[in-house]
């Protein structure tokens, strides 16, 4: 009874911060959803369809109110969503810009997802990792199960895992450990509740990850987190990914790691490994126009666009089919994975 009051106080505009206030009773039916882990990861399990194949869409760098082509690439990805039967749909971070959500009264929810991403095709849960832009702004505001009573498929968390019968999903919070956000934030305020002591965070999640990863029997291991281990974008390489992060997916045989924060398409592989390193960070504002030259003897970049667009994932036991598309919806890339061969064809 008080999860239906509260659900008709937030449909209605959050009338009362009193009344909103109350939706904390909503963690109690969301845990519905939820299973329980040994390790400290929280874990969603999510089925695939009766084929026992899996679809979904990648988008990162998005939340901008509908400009910047974001209303464009949404209607695409509506189109191809509808036509794939999608699953779900991932996001790679930087949700709202430009100082993520205020308070989980802001505006911009709406203004910047829910009535944007309206299709049909779309009407799938969103499984988020938080952003850099979205950690300046009240970071529990956004990752507060309120909001699901605003929008029910937006599920967003620090770190977690999705599994399926086909892949586990590993979502990384990537931002705290990049260290100029902490060392020279420029004229930036991040909201660190929840983070620091920043070594101890890091400490914990790197070894609630390797748990996970080493328990998982998934035929498929996949990565998400906001920022790029290899890229040749603006931002290019996360150094601190490289150093801390990489190793544990490699150690645990990851297939593919997505992210965001660098606003292009992009699709590097490894020279010496099987991993696939894949950006979709074109959501919305993209076209920087400093793409950087591809003199990495150990990774290859198979495809590089400087501009809007999203990414799709078709997968099944033997193979994962990924292509990307551009803010028209036409295909820029395709890459299948052969799980069998561990190699591309």
């Amino acid at each position: 009874m008080v999860v239906a009051m509260v659900a008709a106080s937030m449909a209605s505009g959050f009338r009362t911060k009193a009344m909103a206030e109350l939706c904390c009773y909503l963690t109690v039916a969301l845990c519905a959803f939820l299973v329980p882990s040994f390790a400290k990861l929280t874990t969603i399990e999510h089925p695939v369809k009766p084929n026992r194949s899996l679809s979904f869409l990648v988008v990162g760098d998005w939340g901008r109110k509908g400009f910047y082509n974001q209303s464009e690439v949404a209607f695409q990805m509506g189109r191809i969503g509808e036509k794939l039967k999608i699953d779900f749909v991932i996001s790679t971070g930087d949700n709202f810009y430009d100082n993520g959500l205020t308070s989980v009264y802001d505006p911009a929810f709406r203004d910047s997802f829910t009535n944007i991403y309206t299709a049909k095709g779309l009407q799938k849960p969103w499984y988020s990792v938080l952003g850099n832009h979205d950690y300046r702004g009240n970071v529990e505001a956004q990752l507060n199960p309120i909001l699901r009573s605003v929008d029910k498929r937006w599920i967003c968390m620090r770190s977690f895992v999705l599994k399926t019968e086909l892949v586990d999903i590993f979502f990384v919070d990537t931002t705290p450990f990049v260290d100029k956000y902490f060392t020279d934030p420029e004229d930036h305020t991040y909201d660190w509740k929840g983070v620091e002591p920043r070594k101890n965070y890091l400490s914990s999640l790197i070894k609630d990850l390797k748990a996970e990863m080493r328990n998982s029997t998934a035929l498929w291991k996949f990565a998400v987190g906001h920022h790029a281990i290899k890229s040749l974008g603006h931002h290019g390489d996360t150094a601190q990914l490289i150093k801390f992060l990489l190793p544990v997916l490699k150690d645990n045989n990851v297939d593919v790691y997505m992210n965001g924060h660098d606003h292009c398409l992009e699709h590097i592989t490894s020279m010496n490994g099987a991993m696939q390193y894949l950006t979709s960070g074109g959501g919305s504002k993209a076209w920087r126009g400093d793409l950087k030259p591809d003199d990495d003897v150990n990774h290859s970049a198979k495809f590089l666009y400087d501009g809007q667009g999203f990414m799709s994932v078709e997968m099944n036991e033997n193979e994962a089919m990924i292509l990307f598309y551009d803010v028209e919806g036409l295909i820029l890339h395709q890459w299948k994975i052969s799980k069998q061969l561990r190699s591309a064809v």
